[in-house]
């Protein structure tokens, strides 16, 4: 927790005026209780006009300078606050970009969104409370222990006596509740989880008729969460009660004592107002301690998942030398031997795979459901690194070069179109913010998405809803391809990118494609054999192996899963 504090530091200067204005407003406190007991004794009983006038603008002015602290305090309180927390999720957002799909899954999605969000407004709370704790608590308690004793130390005990119940209030708080707010994360978590699954599939859920199974399963882990939440919260609500009556009993037993110093003629009246004024400051910090560590057992759970986000490092990283490829090379792609499994995996998803694809040419591949078809493409702009062999790029060790210099060479339209909110123009330039009105057009053309783009309402300036909710699945797919189109690639990588377009709009689209691929390699991942059936190289997989490997007349000589594949899809007079 305390690594993640200091990094509070760059706001020092803010936290020193807080720290100098909550000194100020501790002494403000502490003279309060005194200007009243002279107020009593000297100005009321004695009715002294002028002594009451006097000290009650005193202790107006006092107040007035304590509120103007206040607020300031607050100001500069939250800006340190509110900008270490910013800081926080910049620094999480920016590690988590990094992270491999690996490392991403193995967080989840739902939990690195809590944790850049959730723990860090727990981090926030914690560095605002944590100013309180450190300087006014100790100042109230300390100032007001010394200022009590200095009136009269024979009541005294009634301070020893109280502080020992309200301590073992606080350890028995932290003891007892803490493992609590580590339940109520990991059930926060699945609250999330199952809330963004059920949003990002309710069409699936509503066409299978599932809403009440879907309602009932959030509704369970609510349920859960909540039933966490309740048991720290009952748990607090017992012991708080406590702390109310020890500081009721402590103010009635100076009143009750005080009566028998004032007969003695030891103390007087407003003496015994500002000693219990003292009484109160003093076990007013307790409780305000016990407040501030009632949220330091949330804010340690926050502290330690957030910390491990923070220390985790990517496991795709940049070579210490990097090279780029030699100039007059491009759109050249050669996997040699590469051999790849998912983490915990029995067997590897590919196994040894060896091909090459070349500028001018079609590339594609093609094979059954798990044959490992899309887990090969993502290799190529190295989303995953692979445990044996090596893919070039360029005639260059993919793990040579940076991943930006990398990846700036690849046009990669995945299979499921992801889309972001803004416009059809801002969506297109998504790899190029400088691509200019009229390539833009021109990459909507070659995708075949000009007919409906000019059909509504704003053109290219028409808005895409979050997950392009208002357009439909051929649409996605095509200003995918156009924002692959805008970069102007050396190597695109279509990954099943036609599947929701028809037939008619696809052999329009790839005869539009041939005029602006012709010096760079095209890798098509396909379904559909009548997609692939011209391409110049066709790679055949089938459990994670290369079975096959040529153009169509060859394989369907020399490759019986080619053969099968292309049977079942097409008819004999569509073979010959």
């Amino acid at each position: 927790m305390f690594n993640l504090l200091v990094k509070a530091k760059k706001y020092l200067p803010h936290i020193i005026v807080v720290v100098v204005l909550l000194f100020f407003i501790a002494m403000c406190d502490l003279l309060l209780p005194r200007l009243m007991a002279g107020l009593i004794n000297n100005g009321i009983n004695k009715s002294n006009t002028d002594y009451i006038l006097r000290s009650g603008f005193q202790m107006i002015g006092i107040s007035l300078f304590a509120v103007i602290c206040n607020i300031v305090s607050g100001y500069y309180a939250s800006v340190a606050s509110m900008g270490f927390g910013r800081d926080l999720r910049s620094e999480a957002f920016s590690k988590i970009t990094y992270f491999s799909l690996q490392q991403t899954d193995q967080y989840g999605t739902s939990s690195l969104i809590t944790r850049t969000s959730s723990d860090v407004r727990e981090m926030q709370s914690l560095l605002e409370s944590g100013l309180n704790a450190v300087i006014s608590v100790p100042l109230h308690m300390i100032g007001g222990i010394v200022m009590a004793l200095s009136m009269d130390t024979s009541l005294a005990w009634i301070i020893i006596a109280s502080m020992p119940i309200l301590i073992a209030v606080i350890i028995i708080n932290i003891l007892w509740v803490r493992p609590l707010f580590v339940t109520m994360r990991e059930k926060l978590d699945s609250v999330s989880r199952v809330l963004r699954e059920v949003l990002s599939g309710v069409r699936v859920i509503r066409a299978f008729n599932t809403t009440d199974l879907e309602n009932e399963r959030f509704n369970q882990t609510n349920l859960a969460y909540t039933r966490a939440n309740r048991t720290s919260r009952y748990r607090m609500a017992l012991l708080n009660p406590v702390t109310t009556i020890v500081t009721s009993g402590a103010t009635v037993a100076v009143y009750w004592f005080g009566q028998f110093r004032i007969e003695a003629g030891v103390m007087s009246a407003g003496d015994i107002m500002a000693f219990s004024q003292y009484v109160l400051q003093i076990l007013g910090a307790v409780l305000g301690l016990q407040m501030i560590f009632n949220g330091i057992p949330s804010a340690i759970v926050a502290s330690r998942r957030l910390n491990e986000v923070l220390i985790t490092s990517p496991s795709l990283t940049d070579p210490a030398n990097p090279q780029t490829p030699q100039a007059g090379i491009h759109g050249e792609v050669r996997f040699e031997n590469v051999t790849f499994h998912y983490p915990g995996a029995e067997k590897p998803v590919l196994d040894n795979i060896s091909f090459e694809a070349r500028p001018g040419e079609t590339t594609a591949i093609i094979g059954g459901t798990g044959s490992g078809k899309s887990t090969l493409v993502s290799l190529i702009p190295r989303l995953y690194d692979i445990q044996g062999g090596t893919i070039y790029v360029n005639r260059l060790d993919i793990t040579k070069m940076t991943q930006h210099e990398l990846r700036r060479r690849i046009g990669f339209v995945t299979q499921k179109a992801q889309l972001f909110t803004g416009s059809v123009a801002e969506n297109i330039r998504f790899g190029n913010t400088g691509v200019p009105d009229r390539e833009v057009i021109e990459a909507a053309d070659v995708s075949q998405a000009t007919e409906f783009i000019d059909e509504m309402k704003d053109g290219y300036q028409s808005f895409v809803s979050q997950n392009a909710s208002n357009l439909s699945g051929g649409q996605k797919q095509r200003l995918s391809i156009a924002r692959a189109i805008a970069i102007k690639p050396e190597i695109y990588i279509f990954d099943d990118s036609f599947s929701a377009v028809d037939f008619t709009t696809e052999s329009a689209l790839r005869e539009a494609l041939r005029t602006v691929t012709q010096n760079a390699a095209v890798i098509i991942v396909a379904q559909r054999v009548s997609t692939i059936i011209d391409a110049d190289r066709i790679i055949v997989l089938d459990s994670g192996k290369c079975v096959g490997q040529g153009r169509h007349e060859e394989l369907m000589r020399t490759c019986g899963v080619y053969r099968e594949i292309v049977h079942s899809q097409l008819r004999e007079e569509e073979i010959a």
